[in-house]
C-alpha cells in the first residue's frame, strides 16, 4: 500500500498582492486567501488525511485550520516549516530590494546568498523542512496520507532536498501558487523506500496513474483495477 504527502501552500495575503517578501514576517490571510483555503480544504478533506502538520505562522496555520475544521484532525505545529528567512529583504518588493541592496541582489541571483543581511540560504531552509518531511513520511502508516501546510520557498526547497535533487537544479522548479499543492508518494513501501513526485503545483485531486513502466505484478493498473 502507498503513502502520500500532500504539501499545501497557504492562501493569499495582502503582501502577496503587493509583491512584498514575507519570509518569517507573520502576515495574515486576506479575504481571498481565506476563501481559497476553504475551497481547497473542501477538496483535500475528501482524501481523509491521517495528519495535518503546519508552520506556526498565521497564514499557514489558518489555512491548515480550514482543513482541520472539516476533518476533525488536530493541526500539529512545527516551527521548522516557517518560511525561509529573507532577512533584510522582508517587507520589500523586488524593485525596492534592488534599490536598497544592488550588490547583494546581484550576488543573490548569481547564487551567492551571503550578501543580504541576516538572510537564510536555500540549502539551510531546504534541510530544516526536509527533516520534517522525512519524519512525517517515516511515521505515516502504509495506506495513509498526511497534509503538510507551509510556504512557497520552504516547500520548494524542502521537496527538492527531500527527493535528493542537486542544489543547482532547485531553481528549475517553479514557485507554488497560493493554496496549490504538491503530492509525493511512496508507492510500494515494502519494496522501495523512495518517494516520487506525483503532482507539482496542482489544484485538483491526485488521480491514479496507470503506467507501462511499473514492475510486473505491482503495476498501479492492477492495484487500482
Amino acid at each position: 500500500m502507498s503513502k502520500r504527502l500532500v504539501l499545501w501552500r497557504h492562501g493569499r495575503t495582502s503582501w502577496n498582492v503587493e509583491g512584498r517578501v514575507q519570509g518569517q514576517t507573520d502576515t495574515e490571510l486576506d479575504g481571498v486567501g481565506r476563501q481559497q483555503a476553504r475551497d481547497a480544504a473542501a477538496r483535500l478533506a475528501s482524501l481523509a488525511p491521517a495528519r495535518i502538520v503546519s508552520s506556526d505562522l498565521r497564514r499557514a496555520h489558518d489555512t491548515a485550520r480550514s482543513l482541520a475544521d472539516l476533518t476533525g484532525r488536530d493541526v500539529e505545529l512545527d516551527e521548522r516549516l516557517r518560511e525561509m528567512d529573507f532577512g533584510a529583504r522582508e517587507g520589500l518588493t523586488w524593485r525596492q530590494a534592488w534599490d536598497r541592496f544592488p550588490d547583494g541582489m546581484r550576488a543573490w541571483v548569481s547564487g551567492d546568498e551571503s550578501q543580504i543581511p541576516d538572510s537564510e540560504t536555500h540549502a539551510a531552509a531546504g534541510e530544516r523542512s526536509a527533516a520534517v518531511l522525512r519524519e512525517v513520511g517515516d511515521e505515516l502508516p502504509d495506506g495513509e496520507l498526511a497534509v503538510v501546510v507551509a510556504h512557497g520557498a520552504i516547500l520548494r526547497t524542502g521537496i527538492c532536498r527531500f527527493l535528493g535533487f542537486p542544489l543547482e537544479t532547485w531553481t528549475l522548479f517553479s514557485g507554488l501558487s497560493n493554496c496549490s499543492w504538491t503530492v509525493l508518494e511512496q508507492t510500494y513501501p515494502e519494496h522501495d523506500s523512495r518517494w516520487r513526485l506525483v503532482e507539482w503545483n496542482a489544484g485538483t485531486l491526485p488521480e491514479p496513474v496507470v503506467s507501462d513502466d511499473e514492475p510486473p505484478g505491482l503495476g498501479r493498473a492492477e492495484a487500482t483495477g
